[in-house]
């Protein structure tokens, strides 16, 4: 965690070196020294940080040390927010840099490094010459291994299907990875499943991996179990152990299971020694889904993850751990709500019950256990959860450890935005960047790897497979918490009378008010909250000066806040979901800007002086005009500031109001890093310039277009080498299907509204032929009377949706098309005779959403409808109703 901050430092102090700032030669020198001493600081904090248990005085040394670069911090921020004010003091002085000067703070710092270097070079020699034991972190995965077979519920499903997977007749040795997070039963159910068909095996072998364990040293103990090398024999080299084992096992049928595996390296050399035939098995259970995923494509590799308990069987199991239920009225609250804080983790369930079980059964000593959950996971009686989840965040590699720790700054159970996860990150400066690779998609990849990792839960899916929303399981949020207080990483206020610790570095608020004119925030880099209404001050403090992340999301804020064209050193400035109408001119002066989120607010345009943030990477400001039904005029867009050419480092910019001279379009040419574009508002006479344009910005994955108005033309025919577009939105009249699009190759998804298409351009011609098409939305976009799927054609679509086909009488799907579709969505098609002929051949669809269908198509299909057998096998058929306006809560037909 402080290595992160460490690296940051010295890449800024050598940056800021490099710009020769007009700093007297002291204060130069005294930069230079640190400069040298933060890696010495960073290999220090590294070395500590490994350290599985930390002792008191190991945890003191490592907040003396951080303590340290938070200093240093402060003086190159001040620094920094001098370079670009100078007419503004560089110090705050109710700060303790104020009662400095830089050199002497300098100066102070280094003793102080040195102090702490001795301190910990001393506490080392002491300690080398008295050992501490090696603590053991092999207690079981979950507490359900030592449970006797009739108290563990709810393994009856993985069970089975592991089971069923070994027995299976193939010839050929098979590999299945057990994958969950800790404590989630992978151990317990397959070790049911070992002891029950292990005999079967001409061998077999149980092996508990551990995060330290070596390839040579697993393979010697699977050796020794198998009794070819005794216990206490000389160490041998790796092929040698691999030949053994080989060699061993050549004409054997076995039955191997390696436990809870944390490296790639161990499972690669194991495979090695692994013949490949005589029906032989092997399981490897890890929360390292990312080792899985990397693993299975081979052929022979397959994962199965594990779900948490069923709600009933989680229950059960609850009940089984506590014993009796309190006796007085409302006995049952507090029990399920520490039931639903355990989310179906059956370690949670276990150990909890297991502390209900020796105490009173009474509701206030439930809710005492609940109301302390956080204290009893930090260090009471449920410190074995808590080592047992933090073991994944030990395995975290650097970077990782500060994204994880990030989500305790959202309230429990908080659905959090990917992109917007993603962006702040980035203006934490936890994304390390790489030269060949933009910076969000290296977050994308680190909050892949915290799901893999099973540290962070994905919510829904989008139609890629990619999280829209992430989240953490409650017990983990209150272990990521208590963490996060010990890294000194974030302050939660929960309470508007209570104390901010005076070097906070980042503020999270939970509550529903926030005044800061008397508080001391100096020190603070990131101000936050997620809280709905929440009221704050017209004036942000010039306490928060050396602010970098301003994240207001959903505050109850009319007006910019006066004093954020203070917050010279701003990255990320976040006001969506406000009632803010304009923002001032003097919002020129971030020039450190590189996320703008106004998203939600009543914006429709924004000063020229925006030009002057030409670090600026995400430009967003839209309104979403939704009241139960879709209009054409649903998105509000602004008008752009003149020369927005100069922002070349935009990636998204959304949604922008075509101007009638097109000077506005002519200058999106200059913005070739844009990989987003929203466009509303063009008229006819702007194609030729705007196909034009289109073709210039290579980088651009998603295009939105929409029409001046329904009947405008949207004139996009002359795009003759588009770029590579992955998704794309049409909004307005097409006099003919661009045929352009049917060299997007790489599109996943299309939207086609009020495209009016007649009856000699079907869409689906086009569309059905592009290779990785997932997502096809048709809005009044074809004025003809009848759409056929045929055999070939969309072999990837996953949703499929109709909207407003007022012409469509009949849609027919071949057998053996659309394979892969999971999703069908038809509404307000009103002449639609019935359901597609031929979905009874959809073999992958899982849902069917109708809305505002005539009751001559809805009813046949309700249960005992006379063509539900036809709908049958699909899990899920919902129906939702529009009337004057309302929509009324959806039906279901399942």
């Amino acid at each position: 965690m402080a290595e992160a901050a460490a690296t940051y430092l010295i890449e800024k102090t050598d940056n800021w070196l490099t710009k020769e700032w007009t700093l007297s030669d002291k204060v130069k020198e005294g930069i230079e020294r640190l400069q040298t001493d933060l890696p010495m600081t960073k290999a220090i904090l590294k070395d500590m940080d490994t350290e599985r248990e930390q002792d008191n005085q190991t945890q003191e040394l490592i907040r003396l040390f951080r303590g340290v670069i938070y200093d240093i911090e402060d003086v190159l921020d001040m620094r920094a927010y001098q370079n670009s004010h100078q007419n503004s003091p560089w110090y705050d002085r109710r700060s303790r840099i104020g009662k400095h000067s830089i050199a002497a703070f300098i100066n102070e710092t280094e003793a102080n490094l040195k102090r702490i270097t001795d301190k910990r070079a001393d506490y080392q020699n002491r300690r080398s010459s008295h050992p501490a034991p090696i603590p053991s972190y092999q207690e079981a995965e979950i507490a359900t291994e030592d449970t006797p077979g009739d108290e563990i519920v709810g393994v009856e499903e993985p069970k089975e299907e592991i089971t069923s997977w070994i027995l299976d007749s193939e010839r050929a040795c098979k590999v299945k990875f057990v994958v969950g997070m800790g404590g989630s039963g992978k151990t317990a159910v397959v070790k049911l499943v070992y002891d029950q068909l292990k005999t079967d095996f001409d061998c077999h072998v149980w092996l508990t991996a551990s995060m330290s364990m070596t390839s040579p040293e697993l393979l010697s103990i699977m050796l020794n179990k198998l009794r070819l090398y005794p216990a206490n024999s000389p160490s041998q080299a790796l092929p040698d152990l691999v030949s053994a084992l080989k060699n061993y096992l050549r004409d054997k049928r076995y039955l191997i299971i390696i436990d809870d595996l944390w490296t790639i390296k161990v499972w690669d050399d194991v495979k090695r020694a692994l013949p490949r035939g005589n029906c032989s098995r092997v399981i490897i259970t890890t929360r390292r889904g990312d080792i899985a995923s990397s693993s299975c494509r081979e052929n022979f590799v397959e994962v199965y993850n594990i779900q948490a308990l069923p709600l009933e069987k989680a229950r059960d199991l609850f009940q089984r751990k506590c014993g009796a239920l309190p006796s007085e009225p409302g006995r049952g609250l507090w029990f399920e709500n520490l039931l639903r804080k355990c989310e179906g983790l059956p370690l949670g369930i276990i150990e909890i019950g297991k502390l209900l079980y020796a105490k009173e059964k009474s509701e206030s000593e439930f809710r005492k256990v609940h109301n302390t959950l956080r204290a009893e996971l930090a260090s009471g009686q449920l410190s074995s959860i808590r080592r047992a989840l933090l073991l994944s965040y030990d395995d975290l590699p650097y970077h990782l450890k500060c994204c994880f720790l990030y989500m305790s700054m959202f309230p429990e159970c908080y659905l959090v935005n990917r992109r917007t996860l993603i962006r702040l990150w980035i203006a934490e400066g936890f994304v390390e960047r790489e030269n060949d690779k933009q910076v969000e998609d290296i977050g994308e990849e680190y909050l892949q790897e915290l799901i893999q990792r099973n540290l962070i839960q994905a919510g829904e899916l989008d139609f890629a497979g990619r999280p829209q929303t992430c989240r953490l399981h409650s017990l983990m949020h209150k272990i990521a918490l208590s963490k996060s207080k010990a890294e000194d990483f974030c302050t939660i206020w929960l309470n508007p009378k209570g104390m901010i610790p005076d070097k906070t570095r980042r503020l999270s608020i939970q509550n529903t008010e926030f005044n800061v004119p008397n508080k001391n925030l100096c020190h603070a880099r990131t101000l936050f909250t997620s809280s709905v209404g929440l009221k704050i001050a017209s004036h942000i403090s010039s306490s928060l000066k050396l602010l970098k992340t301003l994240h207001l999301d959903g505050a109850s804020v009319d007006t910019f806040p006066k004093g954020i064209e203070d917050l010279l050193l701003l990255k990320y400035l976040c006001l969506s979901n406000t009632r803010i109408k304009m923002v001032p001119v003097s919002i020129g002066r971030l020039q450190h800007l590189e996320t703008l989120n106004l998203k939600q607010t009543f914006m429709t345009s924004v000063p020229d002086t925006l030009t002057n943030l030409t670090e600026l990477r995400h430009l967003l400001i839209c309104r979403y005009n939704i009241n139960g039904d879709v209009s054409f005029g649903a998105v509000s867009g602004f008008k752009v500031p003149r020369e927005v050419s100069k922002l070349t480092h935009l990636q998204k910019l959304s949604f922008v109001r075509a101007d009638s001279d097109h000077k506005m379009i002519r200058e999106l040419r200059y913005l070739t890093e844009l990989r987003k574009l929203g466009i509303i508002d063009l008229p006819s006479n702007s194609g030729p310039i705007l196909c034009h344009v289109i073709q210039m910005l290579t980088n651009l994955h998603s295009l939105n277009m929409t029409s001046l108005h329904r009947e405008e033309v949207l004139n996009i025919q002359g795009i003759d080498n588009p770029p590579p577009l992955q998704r794309l939105y049409l909004t307005g009249h097409l006099e003919k299907m661009p045929q352009w699009i049917s060299r997007l190759h790489d599109l996943v998804r299309i939207r086609l509204k009020w495209s009016r298409l007649r009856q000699d351009n079907n869409p689906i011609t086009i569309l059905g032929k592009l290779p990785n098409l997932l997502e096809l939305q048709l809005l009044d976009a074809y004025k003809g009377d009848r759409l056929d799927f045929r055999v070939g054609r969309f072999p990837r679509l996953k949703i499929l949706e109709f909207d407003q086909m007022e012409e469509l009488t009949v849609i027919t799907i071949e057998n053996w098309a659309l394979p892969c579709l999971q999703k069908l969505i038809i509404s307000r098609c009103q002449n639609l005779g019935g359901i597609p002929v031929g979905i009874e051949n959809v073999a992958q669809l899982k849902e069917l959403h109708l809305g505002d269908m005539p009751p001559h198509f809805v009813d046949p299909i309700r249960r005992n409808g006379r063509m539900r057998r036809l709908v049958q096998r699909i899990q899920k058929i919902s129906y939702k109703h529009l009337q004057n306006g309302h929509q009324w809560p959806p039906e279901d037909l399942s």
